[in-house]
């Protein structure tokens, strides 16, 4: 029941007819909220193709920058050349595995939210930032 609510608090969103929740939509956003793996977008391609068989590559693409433009998911840039994406899209930190790539959630508690002054740069009202951080996971570290 909870989904259901969430679904349409989403289609709600969409500011047009042009810009609806398709279902291809839809599934990619299913998929990315089922997930904390933070995956590409060749990844999140292989995953709704087990319920979208034939949906394409670039309409992938292009519904993940819909839906990113939109704030139902984020687009994370860490560094890396390939783009990943969370379906997570309450404020949180994220941190990167330098050997590996993969992308982790930092739990909220570990990180203290940066405080800004009023006038950080004189001309400029901050009104997003993001912030992420790299390391080496468990996994690499061991082996």
């Amino acid at each position: 029941m909870l989904i259901v609510i969430i679904l349409i608090k989403e289609i709600q969103l969409l500011p047009s007819d042009q810009n609806r929740m398709t279902r291809q939509r839809k599934v990619i956003l299913e998929e990315l909220k089922k997930v904390t793996t933070h995956p590409t977008a060749d990844e999140v391609y292989e995953m709704v193709r087990k319920t979208l068989p034939r949906i394409s590559l670039g309409t992938v693409y292009r519904n993940l920058e819909t839906l990113t433009e939109f704030g139902l998911i984020q687009k994370i840039e860490v560094g890396t050349s390939q783009k990943r994406f969370d379906g997570d899209i309450d404020r949180h930190f994220h941190v990167k595995c330098v050997s590996c790539e993969k992308v982790f959630d930092l739990p909220q508690n570990q990180v203290k939210e940066p405080a800004f002054q009023k006038d950080v740069v004189e001309g400029v009202q901050i009104v997003n930032y993001s912030l992420h951080f790299t390391g080496i996971c468990d996994t690499c570290s061991t082996s």
